[in-house]
């Protein structure tokens, strides 16, 4: 292959993802592997040597794809989990050295601006504000930004909980009174805080409100009735308040062996769903908005964007 492509990779802190497009954004290749990095992480904040195995093993993968083709700019990233892991550094090391590809760690607020930039396009032209939140496995970015082209940045939050660390600090791997209870609450002191300090009641009938992760894509393929969960199916889908509502209740009382069974959920995310529920939840709880749309662009489609956009302006 003789032309440019323009590959990103996101390291999460449950899911590893790869997207490569050529110079007009068409989408290559699109991949995504349950590395489980966070897995066993909590409470002494280490990668297991189990979690950095699978994280090598997913970047020799990557690059064994990524070789496929010819002029590849690459830009990976690596958010909440290699934020907080004491042996964060070492992983890092040992992923370029098997793969040779270096790994950004980025902060809170470019994790949320990365991410912005990629869904955006389900909120172009619909409102003059957009708030997105990105649950992730171990934390959960909230921004209200202007609904422009650039998406200027009004005001971000980082939650340092998602699915993955709170199913394993509050016990929610089956469902837990107790332990939702308490995760609700610590939630929620970070969504009224955000909803203060942007100022979300003075604009709110003027926003669009997205959501972007396998959470709100699994409810709107359970919420519209798919025979399995179909990411592409659901991305761009509208769903309600109350349609959420329904379908979180029901999972926030069943087991995680009956949540393995779920053509939405399946065994890899059975252990994390209830928790990734009651963040999801208590976020759209405390933004009080009446619908959000599921949006399957990301990090990687912002990555990728930004790419193309420096070498088209030179």
């Amino acid at each position: 292959m003789n032309r440019s492509c323009y590959a990103a990779i996101d390291l999460g802190t449950n899911s590893c993802r790869l997207l490569i497009c050529d110079e007009k954004g068409k989408r290559l290749c699109k991949e995504s592997t349950q590395t489980k990095l966070g897995e066993g992480m909590y409470p002494e904040m280490r990668f297991t040597p189990e979690a950095i195995e699978r994280g090598v093993k997913c970047f020799y993968n990557f690059k064994k794809i990524i070789d496929k083709y010819e002029k590849v700019k690459l830009r990976a990233i690596a958010t909440a989990s290699c934020r907080m892991a004491k042996n964060g550094s070492e992983f890092i090391r040992q992923v370029y050295g098997e793969s040779l590809i270096p790994i950004e760690v980025v902060d809170g607020y470019e994790e949320a601006r990365l991410n912005l930039k990629g869904s955006l396009e389900h909120a172009r032209g619909k409102s003059r504000y957009v708030v997105l939140y990105d649950l992730g496995g171990g934390s959960t970015e909230i921004t209200l930004a202007e609904n422009t082209p650039e998406a200027k940045i009004i005001h971000t939050v980082s939650i340092p909980w998602g699915a993955r660390n709170a199913s394993e600090a509050f016990e929610l791997k089956n469902p837990n009174e107790e332990g939702m209870t308490r995760l609700r609450k610590e939630i929620k002191k970070y969504v009224d805080d955000f909803v203060v300090v942007s100022k979300l009641d003075d604009i709110r009938q003027d926003v669009l409100f997205l959501a972007t992760s396998s959470t709100p894509l699994r409810l709107a393929a359970m919420i519209n009735q798919f025979p399995r969960y179909d990411r592409d199916k659901a991305d761009g889908l509208v769903i309600t308040r109350e349609q959420m509502d329904e379908q979180i209740n029901k999972i926030c009382q069943t087991p995680q062996a009956e949540l393995a069974l779920s053509p939405y959920i399946g065994e890899a995310r059975s252990h994390i769903f209830i928790a990734g529920s009651v963040i999801f939840k208590t976020i759209y709880d405390g933004l009080q908005l009446p619908q959000l749309t599921a949006s399957l662009k990301s990090a990687v489609d912002g990555i990728v964007a930004e790419l193309i956009e420096k070498d088209t302006n030179g």
